[in-house]
């Protein structure tokens, strides 16, 4: 999204080339648009570090060198690295949450959210207001509350994420009836969560971006939704504008690439580059197909790069993970067991089987054990990670779907924490990010129906009085869909995060 005011204009998440093992492409196709205009620009935002926001082949070729960077307050100096590695060198460092006045007139506020499970270390929101006319470009962040912005004004536009950005529960080894029930669940839950920031915001026009992907490798063709599958987590924006509309939602736009939108503090006017903007979506999986023959050298390209059959996989996973077990206190012990990887050789039969034992400390070949967690993936893939240096593999391998997965039991926040903390520089904020919240749990009671409980949810500390519905003896908390049961306190949806309740009555 492009940001133009008279005092200057504001790049935001340029996201073209495909992102984790070629497996997202953007939908609608925007590699089309005229970059070399759009690149010119004054100032980049990019919001973090996920690959579908922060695109760094676009950045590289693209966005002008001169554009100054408007960085998020995070607790790692990645993203301004690979800024500056790219090129950039002109950088305002923001506070969150504190206004920041540029040139012209043109103010701008930044919120970064910085828990080990937003994003890769972090996430962000950006604020822009000039001549009184405010945005919201929360992407796809997910603050526990949105007050410190309507604290600053009315806001007149509202772009937020409303689709899904994971693998779950497509990856898993599960009934194909089980995946759809567990897929709508996760799908109600993103448009609740949705409906909920528009409600609380209370913006007069709301923009529904940050998604969905596609999927263009016959591989993972499966994953689009065009097959009437109400359990896909990846609805598209007419599908948006048809749940909004059923909870009486009537201020949405629909933004296509090449769409403009002249917002101004008493309306907004929409050019589009198609004559019906529901008519390009009913005709999605024509336009699917001539994307994927555009993308179809991309793709393959990409998969001639991944296999590095000189790299031996157990003694190079072995001296990056063994040395950052050793240091990891919280996650090793919310682990609390071996896990396993399946590594599936290039004739798509042999299989190497490796295990990450958490509590031993140690990274083995598997000895027939039990296991909680397991991953069944390519070789090759681990290969690159491994080749390349990769620090976060939920943010190459995890996201691109090209994996399966079993697990017994529920699920387990800190398998992914660690598998996205493959540096030292990381390792060690989030585990002092685990310690500091741990040691200050929430003191605060509320009473939700007819229930007392702890005011701050024990995933990530979001304010139950907002986010919280109880129903008989369970808890929900809609930011992330994490339930609880109130009789025993125990978490139904993870290991661990014990909740603090009892019956108002006692």
């Amino acid at each position: 999204m492009r940001i133009d005011t008279p005092a200057g204009s504001i790049l935001c998440d340029p996201w073209v080339n495909p992102a984790y093992f070629a497996s997202w492409f953007p939908f609608p196709d925007n590699s089309q648009l005229d970059w070399d205009h759009l690149g010119q620009v004054d100032y980049l935002y990019v919001s973090h570090l996920h690959r579908d926001h922060f695109d760094a082949e676009q950045l590289k070729r693209f966005v002008s060198k001169k554009a100054t960077v408007l960085l998020p307050e995070y607790p790692t100096s990645e993203l301004e690295d690979q800024l500056r590695d790219l090129g950039f060198t002109s950088f305002i460092a923001t506070k969150t949450n504190e206004v920041v006045e540029l040139d012209g007139g043109l103010n701008i506020m930044i919120q970064a959210l910085t828990s080990p499970t937003d994003g890769p270390i972090g996430d962000s929101s950006l604020w822009v207001e000039y001549d009184g006319v405010r945005l919201l470009n929360q992407n796809d962040a997910r603050p526990t509350d949105l007050e410190i912005f309507t604290k600053l004004g009315h806001v007149h536009a509202h772009m937020l994420q409303f689709s899904g950005a994971i693998w779950y529960p497509m990856v898993y080894e599960l009934p194909q009836a089980a995946k759809t029930a567990f897929g709508k669940q996760k799908r109600d839950r993103q448009f609740d969560r949705t409906f909920r920031y528009i409600d609380d915001l209370k913006a007069s026009y709301v923009f529904p971006i940050a998604g969905p992907p596609c999927f263009l490798d016959d591989e993972l063709w499966q994953f689009n939704d065009i097959f009437g599958d109400e359990g896909n987590i990846f609805p598209d924006q007419q599908v948006f504008m048809e749940e909004y509309g059923k909870v009486g939602g009537s201020n949405a736009v629909v933004l296509l690439p090449g769409s403009v939108s002249e917002l101004t503090a008493g309306g907004c006017e929409t050019t589009h580059p198609v004559p019906d903007v529901a008519e390009f979506f009913a005709n999605k999986e024509q336009h699917l197909r001539e994307y994927q023959e555009r993308k179809r050298p991309v793709i393959e390209a990409a998969k001639l790069t991944w296999r590095h059959p000189e790299i031996d996989v157990l003694k190079e996973m072995k001296a990056r993970i063994e040395p950052l077990l050793e240091e990891s206190i919280y996650m090793a012990t919310g682990v609390g067991g071996p896990v396993r990887i399946d590594l599936v050789g290039y004739d798509g039969e042999s299989v190497e089987s490796i295990v990450v034992d958490f509590p031993g400390k140690q990274v083995r070949p598997y000895g027939d054990e039990k296991v909680r967690y397991r991953f069944r993936t390519e070789r090759a893939l681990v290969e690159h990670l491994l080749h390349i240096g990769e620090v976060d593999w939920v943010n190459s391998l995890f996201l691109s779907c090209r994996f399966s997965a079993a697990r017994i039991g529920q699920y387990n926040e800190f398998v992914y924490s660690f598998f996205k903390c493959l540096s030292e520089e990381r390792l060690q904020y989030t585990e002092g990010w685990y310690d500091e919240h741990q040691k200050n749990a929430d003191k605060e009671d509320v009473k939700l129906g007819d229930w007392v409980v702890q005011r701050r949810c024990p995933h990530l500390k979001a304010d139950l009085t907002r986010f919280g519905i109880v129903e008989g003896n369970q808890l929900t908390c809609q930011l992330h869909g994490w339930k609880f049961d109130l009789a025993s306190g125990r978490c139904l949806t993870s290991v661990g995060h014990q909740i603090r309740a009892h019956r108002s009555a006692t």
